[in-house]
């Protein structure tokens, strides 16, 4: 019987990085909706396409806002099975029960959101202020979503049966703290330069800095400044845990946060030197994704450690 319980937690785990990969596409595609200028392809119609379940004779914006929604829709699926298994193979108030309903919350307020954006036509060609603030708090609410099913999976494979949050140091803290604002920022970026593309980088900059330019444009400027300070302060604290740390899965999670940081600098220069070309900006918004669930892996791995060496303490 405990047999079969851990071949169950084993397979969970892997449905539960399945999904967690799954949720990586969505994502692009999203993306590529906004910088297709796609987000008006079903008309301001919610939950069907202009105001059908399957539109007929459809063109490529209306063919890509619906891919879409039918993307979402299997998520949605997925994390109602996601909900169900966990609570079918882990006994009561077990951390991976609570993780696996905050993803599916967070997938309902993503839907909630992305119907939002619809029907207060956030979309296409908008350059309203409203959009900027409510496209952080969809990005926001999607990291947390990205977060809560990298939790889910990763605690399926652990022994861990809660998250014991006062191990985590504020130095990880931070941690996820500064990668949610330098996305935040880096996504606003990313709708100013779909907006208002420019021939060159010189061009790029006059517009950052001229006073008739958008608000969004001005707001663009702060994400290489942010993305470098931030990049820093994670190389900081990813390469103390390498230099401190014992435990291998400790150390593993730790190198894959400085690659990947090294990574998405290079991404980030390409860029901005190439002025933001469809293919560079989801290859960059891939490895931002890529980043914070290794940031979020990294940081429960240290607050392993920690709770260990808190319990030594106090044996001693």
């Amino acid at each position: 019987m405990e047999r079969s319980g851990r071949t169950g937690r084993r397979w969970f785990a892997v449905f539960a990085w399945a999904v967690l990969a799954y949720n990586i596409p969505v994502i692009l595609w999203g993306a590529y909706v906004r910088v297709s200028f796609s987000g008006d392809g079903c008309g301001a119609h919610w939950p069907f396409c202009a105001g059908q379940v399957l539109p007929q004779h459809m063109a490529a914006p209306t063919l890509i806002e619906f891919t879409h929604r039918m993307m979402t829709s299997v998520d949605t699926i997925a994390c109602i099975l996601l909900c169900v298994w966990a609570f079918r193979v882990f006994p009561k108030r077990h951390a991976v029960r609570s993780y696996a309903l905050w993803s599916l919350g967070f997938l309902f307020i993503e839907a909630v959101l992305g119907a939002g954006l619809v029907l207060l036509r956030y979309v296409a060609h908008d350059q309203s202020v409203g959009r900027a603030v409510y496209l952080s708090a969809h990005l926001t609410n999607t990291m947390l979503l990205l977060g809560s099913l990298t939790m889910t999976a990763w605690l399926a494979g652990t022994d861990t049966k809660r998250v014991h949050w006062e191990n985590v140091s504020r130095t990880f803290a931070t941690s996820l703290f500064v990668t949610v604002m330098v996305s935040i920022t880096g996504a606003i970026a990313a709708l100013g330069d779909t907006l208002f593309p420019a021939g060159s980088l010189a061009e790029g900059m006059q517009q950052d800095f001229s006073s008739g330019s958008s608000l969004l444009l001005r707001l663009r400027m702060f994400h290489p400044v942010l993305a470098v300070l931030g990049a820093a302060y994670l190389l900081w604290a990813a390469s103390g845990a390498l230099k401190r740390e014992n435990r291998a899965a400790t150390r593993i999670a730790a190198g894959r946060v400085v690659a990947l940081i090294i990574l998405q600098i290079l991404a980030g220069v390409v860029n901005l030197s190439l002025m933001a070309p469809v293919g560079m900006q989801l290859f960059h918004l891939l490895m931002a994704d890529a980043l914070w669930i290794a940031v979020v892996v990294m940081v429960m791995e240290t607050s392993i450690v920690r709770g260990v060496q808190t319990q030594e303490l106090a044996a001693a």
